[in-house]
């Protein structure tokens, strides 16, 4: 039995919440979010909080039940507050610029890179193209999008110069040294 998927959701006044058998859409002040689920997990709404549980006794229900609750607690919260993420570019020459729904990137390259920004996901420049939040209310998205941008220049581990995520934590070593 999961911990996480035995805890209910409390749904804020704000927010309205539609399931259709395993469809749940999930409506509030800065959108609306609709996700469907495998048959093995249920849902159940009553007195402004959504019960989730599994339909059958098999270790994958067991597994679903958990995961389902936490992306449909993530779809309330998203709904009423939204979702974050910074990141950092660092290095001499390395910077983003945003033109309409392209990011361009300079990250070292003979080339720029241009990313586009998903809808539902915005991203915004600050303090010279050097430092990036994406923001959006789904946070699968959000977190994808910053993975994405992440994986066109990781830091590396020397200088530390690169695309660096706020809040995680990067491998640094030690250069060579004169015996």
């Amino acid at each position: 039995m999961s911990r996480v998927g035995k805890l209910p959701i409390e749904v804020p006044e704000a927010v309205t919440v539609t399931i259709d058998g395993t469809t749940v859409s999930v409506k509030g002040p800065k959108g609306e979010l609709s996700k469907s689920f495998h048959g093995d997990v249920a849902f159940e709404q009553k007195d402004g909080k959504i019960q989730v549980s599994p339909t059958t006794k098999t270790r994958f229900a067991n597994a679903m039940y958990g995961t389902a609750r936490s992306i449909v607690n993530g779809m309330v919260e998203g709904v009423v507050n939204g979702f974050s993420k910074d990141i950092e570019i660092s290095g001499v020459g390395y910077n983003a610029a945003l033109k309409g729904n392209i990011l361009k990137l300079k990250l070292g390259f003979s080339h720029d890179i241009d990313y586009e920004v998903p809808e539902g996901a915005k991203i915004t420049v600050t303090d010279g193209g050097t430092k990036l939040k994406i923001e959006g209310i789904d946070k699968q998205l959000v977190g994808q999008v910053t993975a994405s941008i992440r994986h066109y220049h990781p830091v590396e581990p020397y200088k530390g110069k690169g695309v660096h995520i706020v809040g995680q934590h990067e491998i640094r070593k030690e250069g060579k040294t004169v015996a």
